[in-house]
């Protein structure tokens, strides 16, 4: 996976180059970045489609990365942005109750795989199943899982449960801030396992993917997408097509993400 980063300027140039019309349709307001917010997970492939779509004539984009929840809460309380794409479908509806988004827009884009890790030195060896003794295996350690209002942090606690394991290992949770921070936790030796997407564990190379979380064992992983209903930026259904094109859509697979197919 990481050579495969390396090829990453010419793939950028040829997205660019393939969907230069959709940019070139684009009319964003003078001066104003399209602003985007976006879960954590998203970050290193979105930033690539965000300079692909700026590339191709689409304008400027600048990304706010954190958690769903945090972010929704952010813009409950009038966090300006143009874009919210999250790594939910229950946060987005919190939005849409609010009439904060265009519901209209909304497109589900991608999914993912949730991963268990450890430090890239790590020995350990866990099969996933029912029952798997991942209590013993952390010892004297803890599980690093994003809160239990983030979205990796509900699908991570939902596939604990359905395991029949929560018991054994809720008094030995690490909570994170969002999934990178348990990412973090688990790539610099903090805890000896944590619960990220396989997304994020590909990229980073301080930690290494012990086995997948059967998907019937959580919710099904989506990231939406929506334009924000306050949003005056011309550049933001372009941007949303953008998203759903093969160009973005090669980019979000070489990270790991699994595309769904566009909306009509």
């Amino acid at each position: 996976m990481l050579n495969s980063f390396a090829r990453r300027p010419l793939l950028i140039a040829l997205t660019a180059l393939a969907l230069a019309p959709l940019g070139a349709g684009a009319a964003p307001a003078a001066g104003a970045p399209l602003t985007v917010f976006a879960a954590a997970s998203l970050k290193n492939a979105l930033d690539e489609v965000g300079a692909a779509f700026t590339a191709s004539g689409g304008g400027p984009v600048r990304f706010s990365y954190a958690a769903s929840s945090a972010i929704a809460r952010q813009m409950e309380q009038g966090a300006p942005a143009d874009l919210f794409i999250s790594a939910d479908s229950d946060w987005m509806d919190y939005l849409q109750a609010r009439r904060l988004i265009v519901a209209a827009s909304r497109r589900d884009l991608l999914t993912n795989h949730l991963a268990l890790i450890a430090p890239a030195d790590s020995k350990l060896r866990l099969r996933i199943a029912p029952g798997m003794p991942l209590a013993a295996a952390l010892g004297a350690g803890r599980l690093a899982i994003a809160g239990a209002d983030v979205p990796a942090g509900r699908y991570g606690r939902a596939s604990l449960t359905s395991l029949g394991v929560m018991a054994s290992v809720k008094d030995k949770l690490a909570p994170a801030e969002n999934v990178r921070a348990a990412l973090a936790f688990v790539a610099q030796g903090a805890t000896p396992l944590g619960v990220v997407y396989d997304t994020d564990a590909k990229i980073e190379p301080g930690v290494r993917i012990v086995g997948l979380f059967p998907d019937h064992t959580h919710p099904k992983i989506v990231y939406p997408a929506a334009l924000v209903a306050a949003s005056t930026n011309r550049a933001g259904p372009a941007f949303l097509r953008f998203l759903q094109s093969p160009g973005a859509a090669a980019l979000f697979r070489e990270y790991g993400f699994v595309t769904l197919p566009p909306a009509p």
